[in-house]
């Protein structure tokens, strides 16, 4: 899964960069020299870089943020409320269409191990 997303962002990044640059010789090649025109698109795949650097990290940090806060509150609501935990084991389970005696002998089984519980629950409430 990180390195698919690693590829997507990286093809993203790499046809904005190159596009941009493009557009902006483009659309001033004919009002000023070429002596201009190379320092202004290297001035922007400078500015370009930066940006989309800054903007892929601070979106990773703040995915990396949400699934730890929801890791957080998982682990907290089996503390806190393990009957409606082990009720919203019992409706994920349903989504598959497993019958009912299986759903509670699962969500009981899920209950007896708290790690295996919340990667369940992670996966099934969060994708």
């Amino acid at each position: 899964m990180k390195q698919s997303t690693t590829l997507k962002d990286i093809i993203i990044g790499l046809s904005d960069g190159i596009t941009v640059p493009f557009a902006l010789i483009a659309g001033i090649s004919g009002a000023v020299s070429s002596n201009h025109i190379i320092t202004a698109g290297i001035a922007e795949i400078c500015a370009g870089a930066i940006s989309m650097g800054l903007g892929g990290y601070l979106a990773g940090k703040t995915e990396e943020e949400h699934y730890d806060s929801e890791l957080h509150r998982e682990y907290n609501e089996i503390k806190t409320v393990p009957e409606l935990e082990k009720q919203e084991a019992r409706d994920a389970l349903a989504k598959y269409r497993i019958v009912k005696k299986i759903q509670d002998k699962e969500a009981d089984d899920l209950a007896k191990d708290e790690n295996q519980r919340v990667k369940f629950m992670m996966r099934n409430e969060l994708g």
